[in-house]
């Protein structure tokens, strides 16, 4: 299953209505999430650029889409942002694959591969 960071700020009105009538968002969040298969692994409101967040994870992307069409059809929200999340000891293989990819940027004469430099050469390197 894959995990996702969900970055979001409320409108004023759901803020006002969430003061008048305080709830429980945590369990509001784990209940629309569960029947799709998925979990809430934390849910925290914050001070700064949002309100709030919460990591889930979920069967898949399709899940996710579904839940965050959802949220956002609701107008209680100004900003939802996603984050898919990605394992650190993923990352070395990760990075293995990224080695065996090749990139030609616009106007590049030849495709970029890891060790270049931006500019699509290693000027280290003689390609004569």
């Amino acid at each position: 299953m894959t995990k996702y960071l969900a970055l979001f700020g409320f409108t004023s009105e759901a803020i006002k209505q969430f003061v008048l009538s305080p709830s429980d968002r945590e369990a509001v969040v784990r209940r629309l999430v569960e029947p799709v298969g998925g979990s809430l692994d934390c849910y925290y409101w914050m001070f700064g650029q949002h309100d709030g967040m919460a990591i889930v994870e979920m069967p898949d992307s399709r899940a996710y889409t579904a839940v965050t069409l959802a949220i956002k059809s609701s107008g209680a929200f100004t900003h939802f942002e996603t984050h898919e999340l990605i394992k650190a000891d993923d990352l070395t293989g990760i990075a293995a694959w990224a080695r065996q990819i090749a990139y030609q940027a616009p106007g590049a004469t030849r495709a970029y591969r890891p060790g270049d430099s931006a500019y699509g050469v290693d000027p280290r390197r003689r390609t004569e």
